[in-house]
């Protein structure tokens, strides 16, 4: 496991084990935490979703107009370095299907000014990154 995403995955991992669904938004390239994740997360269905899909595995869909037979019963809906003007959005997609949500910016980079307040910070090892836990 990459030592740059196996803090984050573990986290995940750790606490998203018993999850039917996890969906990762905004997946560009990178696939290597998704992969991390369907290998340890078997049971776990993860769906990868990009606005410009990098290959097959990725499911295109823009989430200012989101398809919502994709982020129906998630457990978790996550992105990792989601540019700013597009985490309220991310958030928003969450609180509609009652899904926790992990937002990972950029470590440059803060949260939205307006999901300060309704994301916790949370570091877990060497990795930091903002959390939205659901109302169940």
């Amino acid at each position: 496991m990459s030592s740059i995403w196996s803090n984050f995955t573990e986290y995940i991992i750790d606490n998203y084990h018993d999850s039917k669904k996890i969906v990762e938004i905004g997946v560009g390239k990178v696939l290597e935490p998704s992969n991390i994740l369907k290998e340890e997360l078997p049971n776990t269905e993860i769906k990868l979703v990009d606005i410009y899909p990098s290959n097959d595995s990725v499911i295109e869909d823009d989430i200012t107009k989101p398809t919502p037979i994709i982020y129906e019963n998630a457990d978790l809906i996550y992105s990792i370095r989601p540019p700013e003007e597009l985490q309220k959005d991310i958030f928003n997609l969450g609180l509609k299907y009652n899904s926790d949500i992990i937002i990972k910016p950029l470590f440059t980079e803060e949260i939205n000014y307006n999901l300060q307040t309704k994301l916790n910070l949370v570091n877990h090892k060497k990795t930091a990154f903002y959390l939205y836990k659901r109302r169940i």
